[in-house]
């Protein structure tokens, strides 16, 4: 019998595009003629390289350590020589970041992994420590370390896991083909954080658009305690604040994080590298990355070695149509414009979109207009049109006082703004200034 389901307040219906890259099959790409690791692909503290200029390397050997507990090791993706450690374009930002810069020989030449057949009679501990040493972190795009993730205080009892396949950014389909097409590695992926959570039942939520990944999903889970859910197709889902809400009925406080509310949720992404993590002794060094968009002349998802350039991805989707305006790491709502398209793939790269003139629209934006469209938007229930009136104004401690943390920056305000107002780039300033002021007050 299907559960229950809560309506959270706000969110907006965006046409997905899904059609232009969802009937592509998830095509292995082979790596380009160099790579280029970035040291800091995680939140939290950027990774040490401990290879030198000169040095030559294996698939799959550490080429970055972790900085500390919230830090995810980097690894090699080819094999070959490092040719140099200097800082090159980054996305999402587009600014100039550490990176390991390796000369690809062709081989493959791989480590030895080790391998683990009966993972789920592993200790918990055990588990948790494989995935660490594979560098894994949320590929959904938030790129929390997952070892992290996993590991709740002690006073926090976690009844429910969830994992994340709703993909409800627009053109985005790499996790609906890896759905379709590597649903084991996922359910076999979920049975492990079970395991280490100490979980009985589990989720895995999937947005209505994609009935067939619901199907394939129910036929693999009958004889699990997986139950596979059914949600509304409804922007941002995906998010875990709201996908919690959705599937549980439980809100996560302001300022909290999902353990508050006894929940922990995992992108289906991350789940299938979790999988190859504890089975295969495989670190994260591929994923899928889906190439798409109205500019592009053959979208694709690729299964790419991080460290791809962005640029290389796009030559093998057929190259760009012309009038390409935008190009975009990650999706049209939450994702990032670029300058340049010689940026790196890493672990949270989950796309890369290409928009023709018909699909941007280049104006100035004017006053705020007072209509009220972005509050209803909202699915933080915050008033984004007050927020971005006093972060305008330089008024940042106020904005810290309305909430402007809680922002998740999906971009449903701006989406609806008639006054085309680039309000998440207010929030994003509003955070960071809200932030500084907090750490300027502890310090004193």
């Amino acid at each position: 019998m299907p559960i229950k389901l809560y309506e959270y307040k706000g969110g907006v219906h965006p046409d997905d595009s899904k059609n232009f890259s969802a009937q592509s099959r998830i095509k292995e790409l082979e790596a380009p003629e160099f790579i280029r690791i970035p040291l800091s692909q995680h939140i939290g503290a950027p990774c040490k390289p401990v290879v030198k200029e000169g040095d030559y390397v294996k698939v799959g050997q550490m080429v970055g350590e972790p900085g500390g507990f919230v830090s995810a090791p980097v690894h090699s993706s080819v094999s070959g020589t490092v040719r140099k450690i200097d800082k090159f374009i980054a996305a999402p930002f587009g600014i100039p970041a550490p990176m390991i810069e390796i000369e690809n020989d062709g081989k493959y030449a791989t480590i030895e992994f080790e391998e683990c057949e009966n993972y789920l009679e592993e200790d918990p501990k055990v588990l948790l420590k494989k995935i660490q040493d594979a560098g894994i972190v949320g590929m959904g795009g938030a790129t929390f370390p997952t070892h992290v993730k996993l590991s709740p205080p002690p006073d926090f009892k976690i009844d429910t896991f969830i994992a994340n396949g709703a993909e409800c950014e627009p053109y985005l389909t790499a996790d609906y083909r890896l759905m379709l097409e590597e649903p084991q590695k996922i359910i076999e992926g979920i049975k492990i954080v079970m395991r280490i959570l100490g979980v009985e039942r589990a989720y895995i939520g999937i947005e209505s658009n994609k009935p067939d990944c619901i199907q394939k999903m129910e036929d693999l889970t009958k004889f699990e305690n997986i139950e596979v859910v059914e949600l509304p197709k409804k922007y941002p889902m995906g998010a875990e604040k709201q996908l919690i809400y959705t599937i549980t009925g439980r809100e996560v406080p302001s300022g909290g994080l999902p353990m508050h509310v006894g929940c922990v949720v995992q992108n289906v992404g991350t789940l299938a590298a979790i999988y190859e993590a504890v089975r295969f002794g495989i670190p994260l060094i591929q994923r899928i990355t889906s190439v798409t968009g109205e500019g592009i002349k053959k979208p694709a998802n690729f299964k790419v070695r991080i460290g791809t350039l962005a640029s290389y991805l796009i030559e093998n989707a057929g190259g760009l149509k012309p009038g390409v305006m935008k190009i975009i790491s990650g999706g049209p709502m939450m994702g990032f414009a670029q300058y340049t398209d010689e940026f790196p793939i890493t672990k949270g790269s989950s796309g890369l979109l290409a928009l023709r003139e018909n699909k941007v629209k280049i104006s100035d934006y004017t006053a705020c207009i007072k209509c009220g469209a972005c509050v209803r938007a909202c699915p933080m229930r915050l008033v984004p049109s007050k927020m971005s009136i006093l972060i305008e104004n330089n008024l940042f401690e106020e904005a810290d006082k309305n909430d402007v943390l809680d922002c998740i920056e999906c971009g449903s305000c701006a989406y609806v703004c008639p006054a085309k107002r680039p309000l998440v780039h207010f929030f994003r300033l509003g955070k960071a200034k809200a932030m500084e002021i907090r750490r300027a007050k502890q310090k004193k």
